[in-house]
């Protein structure tokens, strides 16, 4: 079998790769791992406050997936249904510590952002991306370890929902539940944290 993109529309492609797993083959784990594993210690590294402890539970929940995966119902995109099972871990584990989970935010304040839609994405590129040059693409490799590590930086609520809403492009109301947030908090992290790239990218290519 040729390896499954998991670029294109997930939920067209959550059949097929169901299939392949059930099935045992070996490259639509590997695709399936490609494109979730980074995005999902980020997550759990946010929940946990502990990148470590977010590679372990990263390598859990996957263990999970494998076993469980002719459970999988459906309910929800196959993505999504993967980062419940790794919320559900990372937050067992903050109680069995002792710890409690706080990934919510108390103040309500309006952070719109003019550089942003109402779903929290760019309405205009960076002007570095309008002509590609070879200088502008290692400029542009550059920019995006700097964005990299930008996302590590952010707080953890911040960190996480962008993940799961910009990288991973969940549905809202599947990223509030993975997170246990509001709607409305969710929108103002997803700014913040947007507003927080956008202003790296402009520090590097201004």
């Amino acid at each position: 079998m040729n390896e499954i993109s998991l670029m294109s529309d997930h939920t067209e492609n959550d059949a097929e790769i169901l299939r392949a797993l059930a099935n045992g083959e070996r490259s639509a784990f590997e695709a399936l791992y490609r494109r979730h594993n980074t995005s999902m210690v980020r997550v759990a590294s946010a929940i946990l406050r502990n990148h470590a402890s977010g590679e372990e539970v990263a390598h859990e929940t996957w263990i999970a997936v494998l076993r469980n995966i002719n459970g999988f119902e459906g309910r929800s995109s196959l993505s999504g249904w993967i980062f419940t099972i790794l919320s559900n871990r990372a937050k067992t584990r903050v109680r069995r510590d002792g710890r409690t989970v706080a990934l919510d935010i108390s103040d309500q304040e309006n952070n719109a952002d003019e550089a942003f839609d109402a779903r929290g994405s760019w309405k205009n590129l960076p002007d570095l991306w309008d002509e590609i040059t070879p200088e502008r693409v290692i400029a542009g490799r550059q920019i995006m370890e700097h964005v990299a590590q930008t996302i590590e930086d952010l707080p953890p609520a911040q960190r996480a929902v962008l993940v799961l809403r910009g990288q991973q492009e969940l549905e809202a109301q599947e990223v509030c539940e993975i997170l246990d947030i509001t709607e409305g908090n969710m929108r103002i992290l997803l700014h913040r944290a947007r507003r927080s790239v956008r202003n790296a990218i402009d520090a590097v290519a201004g």
